[in-house]
């Protein structure tokens, strides 16, 4: 695998763990921060995901296309997660989840 390639799905996962990790810690700060418990979670799983799917791509690991798959699929169950909530933090999120996901599948040849 050539970090080349996949430059766009590495950008993805990068900005999506950026914007995970920065929802995570701005819900902390709500007032409610009890009602943000699972946001805040799978902000963290789905960071970690990113982060190390980034990494397995930049090094061209041969499980980059797997951990890719995973990835898609917590990045749409963190989107899904940081919509139900209104905050611009959770919307940024959500969106950038949403583009990492589906770098993720384009990259690992998945489809949904």
């Amino acid at each position: 695998m050539s970090q080349d390639k996949f430059s766009a799905c590495i950008e993805a996962c990068v900005r999506c763990a950026q914007d995970c990790e920065t929802c995570a810690d701005a819900c902390l700060g709500e007032e409610n921060v009890a009602k943000m418990a699972d946001c805040i979670r799978t902000d963290r799983d789905c960071a970690e995901l990113c982060w190390t799917a980034a990494a397995l791509m930049s090094r061209g690991s041969q499980f980059a296309e797997e951990l890719c798959k995973l990835c898609a699929e917590v990045c749409d169950a963190c989107a899904t997660e940081c919509e139900k909530h209104e905050h611009d933090h959770c919307q940024t999120c959500a969106q950038s989840c949403r583009r990492c996901a589906d770098e993720c599948r384009s990259m690992s040849g998945s489809v949904v």
